[in-house]
């Protein structure tokens, strides 16, 4: 996992498991924990910006902070009728209790 490939260490299972929402250190990203699934996603809001790690999850949703609008934790899409694109989701993988996150952006065809 660590070949430099983009595949990054964020933090331990357990933890994620009694924490819900894990702030990645030095990136805009967090980490859920979502109905036995291991979601990463964009800290901020692409609506507003605000803090998403803030926010609260609940039913495979993650609602913001700020406003009313939810995104859907299988494909980042936001409640119908808001302005905004969807939340931007990377690749998750568990491996000997250790979440990593795929930082490198996919080339098309990959």
């Amino acid at each position: 996992m660590g070949d430099g490939a983009g595949w990054v260490p964020v933090c331990g299972l357990d933890r994620l498991k009694a924490e819900t929402i894990v702030r990645v250190a030095a990136r805009d990203l967090i980490v859920i924990w979502n109905e036995g699934k291991v979601v990463a996603c964009e800290r901020a809001c692409p609506h507003e910006q605000a803090d998403l790690a803030l926010g609260q999850v609940a039913a495979g949703r993650l609602r913001c902070p700020r406003h009313a609008a939810s995104f859907d934790l299988r494909d980042g899409a936001i409640t119908a009728g808001w302005p905004s694109r969807p939340l931007r989701l990377y690749p998750v993988r568990i491996t000997g209790g250790q979440v990593w996150i795929e930082m490198q952006e996919r080339q098309p065809g990959r």
